[in-house]
């Protein structure tokens, strides 16, 4: 608006030096044809005219430089108390503009004592905003408590409380060595039989394990996958403490019993509450979009086969980027030397549904 306010003025002055060249007669014609133009738009317009804010102050310029005596005859689009009014708002935006340009408060804090508070912060995670404020005081540095906290907050730092434990991504990324997570999951198969398939995943390591699939999972058959779990773990079954299923019938005492012999704690989840599981549940979700939702699954064993070839293409394969886009069993190459010699290969998995990429020796 600023700029439009400048361009209106720079033409209006540059009119008004041409008019002063001009002779009298022609002025006073051309003034009582303006003025009666805009007579005929006055009568022709029903709705209020609404001058923009640059239009206004151009206007207000310009009533300024007319005599008072000679405003009264003048033919206005408005009336002189919005004129007035016009002046004010004018006058009221500059002084609100500098004012705003004015530091609120008392004077800056000098960037020497900023750095020390911050690095009293950073080399004291105990310490809150009154603790720096005091050993501050005890250097010889007067400043105001409020200051230090106002410091701390600006620059991102949480209160003491807050800074001497784990954060939240820490606390998970700690406990997730010792987490698994099981649950069931359903397959039709092309003669209309519904199939269900158990799987465990790592949160760790986002390794999967299928365990097995039936028409009918019987308490014998649920109890015998967790054995079989476990005895895939192997000495990792040491080092986890928690398994992570939802309240599902299928899930018997024995299964529990299971895990509770390698002193493994048993969480349910809540009920309807899936994102209390939610890295099964991703997977799970994955896996069908990526497979199930795109494969032709004739009987269980043709099943079987497709889940497995998933299960190594997502254990050796697929990019996690909790994992840092590596594979929950192959780590990421080094960089490649020469792009200029580089080639891929493509791998056909499952008919083609899915692809892998390999780089040629």
């Amino acid at each position: 608006m600023c700029l439009r306010f400048v361009f209106l003025l720079v033409t209006r002055l540059a009119a008004w030096s041409r008019l002063r060249l001009r002779e009298e007669s022609w002025k006073d014609a051309e003034i009582l044809l303006l003025r009666h133009q805009l007579a005929v738009l006055r009568r022709q317009l029903g709705a209020r005219p609404k001058p923009s804010w640059a239009d206004r102050a151009l206007i207000v310029a310009l009533v300024s430089v007319i005599p008072r005596a000679r405003r009264a005859s003048l033919p206005m689009i408005v009336t002189p108390d919005t004129i007035l009014r016009w002046h004010r708002d004018i006058v009221r935006r500059r002084w609100a503009a500098r004012s705003r340009r004015k530091r609120p408060g008392g004077p800056a804090i000098h960037r020497n004592v900023r750095g020390l508070v911050l690095r009293l912060a950073r080399e004291n995670p105990g310490w809150g905003y009154r603790r720096i404020h005091g050993e501050l005081a005890g250097l010889g540095i007067c400043l105001a408590p409020s200051t230090v906290w106002e410091t701390l907050k600006k620059a991102g730092i949480d209160p003491a409380r807050r800074r001497t434990g784990p954060t939240w991504s820490q606390f998970l990324r700690s406990q997730a060595q010792a987490i698994l997570a099981a649950d069931f999951f359903t397959v039709s198969l092309l003669n209309g039989t519904t199939v269900y398939v158990l799987a465990v995943i790592e949160h760790a390591t986002r390794r999967i394990h299928i365990l097995g699939s039936t028409a009918h999972p019987t308490g014998a058959w649920v109890t015998q996958q967790a054995r079989n779990l476990l005895m895939d773990l192997d000495g990792q079954a040491e080092t986890i403490k928690f398994l992570i299923r939802d309240r599902d019938t299928k899930f018997t005492a024995t299964f529990d019993e299971a895990f509770h012999a390698a002193h493994i704690r048993i969480l349910r989840s809540p009920v309807q509450a899936p994102r209390a599981n939610a890295i099964m549940e991703r997977w799970i979700g994955g896996c069908r979009r990526e497979l199930l939702d795109r494969t032709l699954i004739w009987n269980q064993r043709h099943l079987l086969q497709v889940l497995r070839d998933y299960e190594a293409h997502h254990n050796e394969h697929r990019p996690h980027r909790s994992l840092g886009q590596a594979a929950p069993l192959k780590p990421l190459p080094g960089a490649v030397a020469d792009l200029d010699a580089f080639r891929a290969c493509r791998r056909h998995l499952i008919g083609g549904v899915i692809h892998e990429y390999t780089q040629v020796a």
